[in-house]
């Protein structure tokens, strides 16, 4: 009889030899489409830079941050700002936690806030790593320092806010810790 267990098996082995032609042909012609691509693109690259070398001294002026902007008193009033916002966060959480005036759903609630505000003031600070690292952005001195101001401001109005919030959140926790204490006597009595 004749056998047909290693017929299958050719079958499949020509079906992937013509598979790797195939795979072959494509990558071939991805080649060619990178090669095409590659010459134009250096072609660009070469127009554009006969430009950019007449006005490289003023822009690679741009590109370097003055020491007198690094030590701007702003910047390390957002670094500060930051630092509290973290440090009245932790505190205040804990406290809310701890209290036990407050259901989970609530506290919930809270930490979202919390998050959402730290989350903002963590792209600040990348925000503001950008402004003061050479090469990273194209801004002459007044403008790095109108966005230093920026940020500033909004991070003040962050910490303005968290204080404000922490504050109504604390008014809230002593209302209803003498509300308990009220019904507390009252069930006494």
């Amino acid at each position: 009889a004749p056998v047909r267990a290693q017929e299958s098996e050719v079958v499949q082995l020509v079906l992937n030899i013509e598979k790797l032609n195939q795979l072959r042909q494509i990558l071939e012609e991805l080649k060619k489409g990178y090669d095409i691509l590659f010459k134009g693109y250096t072609t660009i690259k070469n127009l554009a830079e006969g430009n950019f070398k007449l006005h490289q001294a003023f822009l690679d002026g741009l590109l370097k941050v003055n020491p007198a902007v690094k030590n701007y008193k702003r910047v390390q009033g957002i670094v500060e700002c930051q630092l509290a916002l973290v440090t009245e966060y932790r505190a205040a959480i804990s406290r809310f936690s701890a209290s036990g005036n407050f259901t989970p759903e609530e506290i919930g609630y809270i930490r979202n806030v919390y998050s959402r505000l730290l989350a903002d003031s963590v792209q600040n600070l990348d925000a503001l790593t950008v402004i003061l690292t050479d090469k990273k952005i194209r801004a002459s001195d007044d403008e790095r320092l109108a966005a230093i101001d920026a940020l500033y401001e909004d991070m003040v109005d962050k910490l303005k806010f968290v204080r404000h919030f922490n504050g109504n959140a604390s008014v809230l926790a002593a209302q209803r810790k003498n509300e308990t204490a009220d019904l507390k006597i009252i069930s006494e009595l």
